[in-house]
């Protein structure tokens, strides 16, 4: 089992920044790569940012390439999304999530491969 928490989230200008951390606790060893994925009010979740198990490659949506950046501490088992120039669409509930399984026959950005989810933080920018 593997238990995920995440904290940053909050009210934020557009234009401002906001990082969020996601704490990883329990068979954490186990977890390959980490996703960030978001849903808004009325729409489906959608895929954010993913980080492999090193850290060492990261792939965002086009939507927050060159905003949002993704980072993962594994002595700390925490995953971290820096998220500046915050636009108002970019406003929903983030929720990380992890995958054990490692498989390579999944997209990196399908909500459905990821094991263990996190209860959501929200993030409400105002424009």
């Amino acid at each position: 089992q593997v238990q995920l928490v995440e904290s940053g989230g909050g009210l934020v200008q557009a234009g401002g920044s906001l990082r969020l951390s996601c704490a990883a606790s329990g068979r954490a060893f186990s977890i390959y790569f980490m996703g960030w994925f978001r849903q808004a009010p009325g729409k489906e979740r959608e895929f954010v940012a993913v980080i492999s198990r090193s850290g060492g490659s990261t792939f965002y949506a086009d939507s927050v390439k060159g905003r949002f950046t993704m980072s993962r501490d594994n002595a700390k088992n925490t995953v971290y999304l820096q998220m500046n120039s915050l636009k108002p669409e970019d406003t929903a509930v983030y929720y990380c999530a992890a995958d054990v399984s490692g498989r390579t026959d999944v997209s990196v950005k399908a909500g459905y491969r990821y094991d263990y989810w996190g209860q959501g933080t929200q993030v409400t920018v105002s424009s």
